[in-house]
């Protein structure tokens, strides 16, 4: 029997960060330093997450997918092939930078990769919003022109957000994340952000944090995608985000209600933003995901008031 595979968080300190991972999700942090993003599920040579328990415990994603690659992700995934997709919590106390995500047109060229990103706010203080997007008829030169006067900020849209608020930001979007929020970012396999602009502020270690002010106007002037919408619902199931790099359901449970997959279908990612999950013995509380292997079948039967994000439809060999 293939087992779901849960990883030990990766924690970030950042400038931006604080201490509501602890408060929200329960974790343990150590020491005092502001964290702002857990890396749940990462494969990259930089990061690596590793399995929590279980017969594959202490493996990492890398030697997993090397090893059974075609049990987790399909019968024709390379086992070269890195995971897809990047899973992270962010606690976002004060306010993020000013910043976009190169288009696939252009990352290479830039030296970067491109980051289409969901955002899922699961707790949001009274005030707090995102930016994303410029607004009709900025284009990059505009744009330029207000970050030598200070005004950028007044060319993006500003979106309120509420808990259970859903966000698609694609490459080359601009965007950024106002204080106040916490919230679950599915991801490209990506770490390329292009900072440019950042409030005066400066990093951890007191100097100003670097810019990519060239690199930014390169991916805006690149950028095809729309301006984002702001997804808000109290259906009972709904897709979130559905885009060529993945597909993001949102599962609102009742007590006792079950979730069932089959195997042989396809890989999944589940992640339990309210209320708890069981399966086989194996309970997920608010904040967990876990990896489904493709070859792995799953019966879930929900708590009290349980919402879901499942996210799928990334492990096809053209993505």
């Amino acid at each position: 029997m293939t087992p779901l595979l849960q990883f030990k968080p990766i924690y970030q300190e950042r400038v931006w960060g604080g201490r509501g991972l602890e408060t929200f999700l329960g974790r343990e942090l150590t020491g005092t330093a502001p964290i702002g993003e857990s890396w749940e599920m990462v494969d990259r040579p930089e990061a690596q997450s590793l399995v929590a328990g279980g017969p594959w415990a202490e493996k990492s994603l890398r030697e997993i997918l090397i090893a059974r690659g075609a049990e987790i992700m399909g019968p024709q995934w390379p086992k070269a092939r890195p995971f897809p997709i990047l899973v992270k919590w962010l606690d976002c106390r004060e306010r993020l930078s000013l910043q976009v995500h190169p288009p696939s047109s252009v990352a290479a060229k830039l030296g970067g990769e491109p980051k289409t990103e969901n955002w899922y706010v699961a707790a949001a203080k009274p005030g707090a919003a995102v930016l994303a997007g410029l607004k009709p008829g900025v284009d990059a030169a505009k744009f330029r022109a207000a970050l030598k006067d200070n005004t950028a900020e007044s060319l993006v849209h500003r979106l309120p957000t509420l808990a259970g608020d859903s966000l698609l930001i694609r490459s080359g979007v601009m965007h950024a994340i106002d204080g106040g929020n916490l919230i679950l970012e599915i991801q490209q396999n990506s770490d390329t952000t292009y900072r440019v602009y950042d409030w005066g502020r400066v990093g951890l270690d007191g100097k100003p944090r670097a810019m990519h002010v060239e690199q930014s106007m390169a991916s805006l002037e690149a950028n095809t995608a729309g301006t984002p919408q702001l997804v808000r619902t109290s259906d009972k199931t709904t897709v979130l985000a559905d885009c060529h790099e993945f597909r993001i359901t949102r599962h609102q449970l009742a007590a006792g209600e079950n979730l069932a997959f089959k195997a042989g279908e396809q890989a999944r990612i589940i992640s339990v933003v309210s209320g708890r999950l069981t399966a086989d013995g194996t309970s997920l509380a608010v904040g967990d995901n876990a990896l489904l292997p493709y070859a792995g079948a799953f019966n879930f039967v929900a708590g009290q008031g349980t919402v879901v994000l499942v996210t799928d439809n990334f492990s096809s060999l053209d993505k």
